[in-house]
């Protein structure tokens, strides 16, 4: 399912021709509608932009490297994984080789379209998933890291509280509130040990070496 919306202004500004953005809706294998913004530039080289924790699609990070993308003539796809933005499902912590298989999905669409995946770039969490793919999947031959993190463990005790582990065992959850004291999301033990044992550093070391990564 596609719809054409108009280009970008700052695309025309830059010379490049008038081709609409379209406005895709992929199924994951969950039976999720995973929703994304094809730029399309009329070449069938194409990159596939993933999106950071609590993020989506319409963040400045992806839309700007979309239409940089734009200007060198490649096709872009940016898009929002399931529960985040447009798309279906629940947001989850964690969830990164869920996001990787989101990620399938939405590469064997286009490789279905007889599209080639020039690359893959993913921003903060968006950086570890395209690491996770790559490290499972031998069909792309650039990787780019965005400030992703190596060590998962990182980052827990600022958004839990020191005593996050001790909580969790205890009550089964935490629930993250914001600086106004406003629910955002619930942290399950399930969901929690999935971060905490998903290795990034040794996944990386499985990406064959005919691929081509790149750390920004």
């Amino acid at each position: 399912m596609s719809r054409a919306r108009p280009s970008h202004p700052r695309a025309e500004r830059a010379g490049n021709p008038v081709i609409p953005e379209r406005r895709i809706i992929i199924p994951n294998k969950h039976g999720e509608n995973l929703v994304g913004i094809l730029h399309e530039t009329g070449s069938k080289e194409l990159v596939m932009l993933c999106h950071g924790f609590q993020s989506s699609k319409e963040r400045i990070p992806m839309i700007n490297l979309a239409i940089a993308l734009e200007r060198e003539g490649i096709s872009a796809f940016r898009f929002d994984f399931a529960g985040n933005g447009e798309s279906e499902g629940s947001f989850q912590y964690g969830n990164y080789w869920r996001e990787a298989d989101d990620l399938r999905a939405v590469i064997e669409h286009f490789l279905g379209q007889k599209r080639l995946i020039k690359a893959i770039i993913g921003h903060s969490k968006g950086g570890n998933v395209v690491l996770l793919y790559a490290s499972k999947y031998d069909d792309v031959n650039t990787v780019v890291n965005i400030s992703g993190r190596f060590n998962l463990e990182r980052g827990i005790e600022g958004r839990l509280g020191k005593d996050f582990l001790q909580r969790i065992k205890k009550n089964g959850f935490i629930d993250v509130k914001n600086k106004r004291g406003e629910f955002e999301y619930r942290v399950t033990e399930e969901s929690l040990m999935e971060r905490l044992t998903t290795d990034t550093r040794t996944s990386s070391q499985m990406i064959s070496r005919d691929c081509r990564l790149e750390f920004w």
